[in-house]
């Protein structure tokens, strides 16, 4: 029986394994466990591939209702390894899931660089032992240089092809990114649960209320922009770069939200650097998807947000044994105080103008 205080320690290797063959595919013992933390994620090697597997979609894949083609690697044994997610138990829903799954494939069909989920016996989401998964081919790739002008042009454009994907339709089982659920709720979060140090508190709470209240300030001034579906989650660890350019990976935290979202975290340094940044993001961008300026006003907001929202998560998670011995920093005296600090500076940064379409 799953241990429902800690859902991965059930997760063992030879679970995992055995959840991989019961899609069909076989795998031949390999397991490496890949650096993530909301999901366990696990590289394997693969004896063969099943007759009823093959991508989503994509170049050269029929389209819905077509017969797939054949993937089958021609020597057998060596097939290429594949990656296999597990999700966080009670995290979403089958639906969510399933609705994460149909966008990237959505995506896929338009030829954007995404890795969709493969679809074995008629399905991309599969059961196992208690836990949920999902097996992607594995997509191999380096860290992108965001310090180049023509990388982050590369990026923009390959995100305006998202965005205009995104923009044509909404989710309905996924949550959108606002003040209230990653803002408000977050803050909840840590004050209900007594996370702080009693000595900080006071402080906490008045430089949080204080930024969220300059968050709503950056929300009035943009106005009503629009919701879209994101990526959600677009740093540097969830792309991959090839010879043929980004390749995004890992939509897990995908939701609605503004456009911005997905570029924020591109940028790094200071305001000057950033502008050049945002300047060469929007050159790509906007050749495929069109971008209002007035979504530059939520950039420090949307990165206040993160942070709150960061702090949470690892409360959130801080009964699951893989946080204590990754985060070990979290929730100690100088953590907070770190974090007091830095909202005070985003404070500061959210009534500096605006970066500059």
């Amino acid at each position: 029986m799953m241990d429902v205080s800690h859902p991965y320690s059930a997760l063992t290797p030879d679970c995992a394994l055995d959840a991989l063959d019961s899609t069909g595919l076989k795998a031949d013992g390999r397991l490496l466990a890949l650096n993530r933390y909301e999901n366990r994620v696990y590289q394997m090697g693969v004896e063969d591939a099943a007759p009823g597997a093959h991508p989503a979609v994509g170049p050269g894949v029929a389209p819905a209702g077509g017969t797939p083609p054949d993937t089958r690697p021609a020597g057998g044994l060596g097939a290429a390894p594949v990656v296999v997610k597990f999700y966080r138990p009670e995290r979403w829903s089958d639906a969510a899931i399933l609705e994460e799954h149909a966008y990237t494939i959505e995506l896929a069909a338009r030829e954007i660089p995404v890795v969709a989920p493969l679809v074995l016996n008629g399905t991309t989401l599969h059961a196992h032992a208690g836990f949920r998964f999902a097996v992607y081919p594995k997509q191999g790739g380096r860290m992108p240089e965001f310090d180049r002008a023509d990388t982050l042009q590369w990026m923009g454009r390959f995100l305006g092809r998202i965005h205009a994907v995104g923009a044509q339709a909404e989710f309905a089982q996924r949550p959108a990114l606002t003040l209230e659920t990653f803002g408000t709720a977050s803050r909840d979060f840590l004050r209900d649960g007594n996370w702080l140090p009693a000595d900080l508190v006071a402080a906490w709470d008045s430089v949080v209320e204080h930024a969220l209240s300059s968050v709503a300030i950056c929300y009035a001034r943009a106005g009503a922009v629009q919701a879209i579906r994101l990526h959600g989650d677009c740093h540097a660890g969830n792309v991959l770069w090839t010879e043929s350019g980004p390749h995004f990976v890992d939509f897990d935290d995908s939701r609605m939200g503004p456009a911005v979202q997905d570029l924020w975290m591109l940028l790094s340094g200071e305001r000057d650097e950033q502008q050049m940044q945002i300047n060469d993001i929007l050159k790509g961008y906007e050749d495929f998807m069109d971008f209002d300026p007035r979504e530059l006003h939520l950039v420090e907001a949307l990165r206040t947000l993160r942070l709150i929202h960061y702090a949470a998560w690892l409360a959130r998670r801080w009964d699951d044994p893989a946080f204590p011995a990754a985060f070990p920093w979290f929730n100690t005296q100088l953590y907070w105080q770190a974090r007091i600090l830095e909202l005070r500076e985003q404070i500061a940064l959210m009534d500096e103008p605006p970066l500059v379409a």
